[in-house]
């Protein structure tokens, strides 16, 4: 019996030893990122909270002791807020727009610039406008813009047609953000469509072109169906950048003598509505509106490659 009984203290410690070592594997872990999870709490989950807890609230920096709730009455009054309104018309209109333009771009310069020589040369070439500065973009652009700019200048030599004052115009300013946005955004596309490209089997475009198949079917049929994955990412990416467009439409647009209904998006609102008048309740009730925007578009386009899938 006592020989049994050692043996099942020995068992039991190395038990107990084991679990104390995981135990101690966990705890190390979690002290070496506990650094990550504060930052994370504090600057990101914590504003969040507050944020959406304010959203609930007549809110003013200006005056933090007259805040009190209101229930949703911020939400119900967006909807009624004809600027709100117009903002969300235009992004809207900017995401439909810029999102397949941009897309369509970036997988053809993928395509083209995977077939030929110096594709890093290209690569660089082609992803330099998305880490360009926004304000140095839309200077560049408002120069190019002008009504004796080059893109005028042009317009005349070839056809002789006098071109307008873009980002000052009510018919143009829009469609000539939406240009420059896509300039700036389908070189960083083009690169996540190149490294997709890498990721298809050779096999398949051999197989192909013993079939008979050329250089459009291939594309068509190979090509464009093995990037469907990459492209449900670029569109994503590509909607959640379009419905927080801010930066390069606050500088034209600030340069620009145009009232702001023309070129105001949701996010300009939100600026204008929670650090200019400092109604950062109301501000916030926009911010968790477009929020779930987002996550309804993105939800469906997931549902739908889901049923792709399938």
């Amino acid at each position: 019996m006592s020989v049994a009984n050692s043996a099942a203290e020995r068992v039991t410690g190395r038990g107990r030893r084991i679990r104390w070592n995981v135990v101690e594997q966990a705890l190390a872990g979690y002290l070496f990122i506990l650094p990550a999870i504060v930052e994370l709490a504090v600057f990101l989950l914590g504003p969040i909270v507050y944020a959406f807890v304010i959203s609930f609230k007549h809110f003013s920096y200006l005056d933090p002791l007259d805040s009190h709730f209101v229930g949703f009455l911020n939400y119900i009054h967006l909807f009624e807020d004809p600027v709100f309104l117009r903002a969300l018309w235009n992004t809207t209109v900017y995401a439909l727009v810029v999102v397949p333009v941009q897309t369509a771009i970036a997988m053809m310069l993928a395509v083209i610039v995977n077939r030929i020589r110096g594709k890093t040369i290209f690569r660089v070439i082609y992803y330099l406008p998305s880490i360009t500065s926004t304000v140095g973009v839309a200077v560049i652009f408002s120069f190019l813009f002008q009504p004796n700019g080059l893109l005028n200048r042009l317009l005349w030599i070839l056809f002789h047609i006098q071109g307008p004052d873009y980002f000052n115009s009510p018919i143009f300013a829009f469609p000539a953000i939406m240009a420059v946005a896509v300039w700036t955004t389908a070189g960083q596309f083009m690169v996540i469509y190149l490294a997709a490209l890498q990721e298809i089997p050779e096999e398949l475009y051999e197989a192909a072109a013993i079939d008979g198949a050329e250089g459009f079917a291939m594309l068509r049929y190979i090509t464009i169906p093995s990037l469907r994955r990459t492209t449900f990412l670029v569109v994503v990416l590509g909607m959640i950048g379009a419905f927080q467009v801010f930066d390069l439409v606050y500088v034209i647009s600030s340069a620009s003598s145009l009232p702001q209904q023309y070129t105001m998006t949701v996010v300009l609102d939100l600026f204008e509505k929670g650090f200019r008048t400092m109604q950062m309740g109301y501000a916030s009730a926009m911010g968790f509106v477009l929020f779930a925007i987002i996550l309804v578009l993105t939800l469906i386009q997931q549902l739908w490659l889901g049923r792709e899938d399938a």
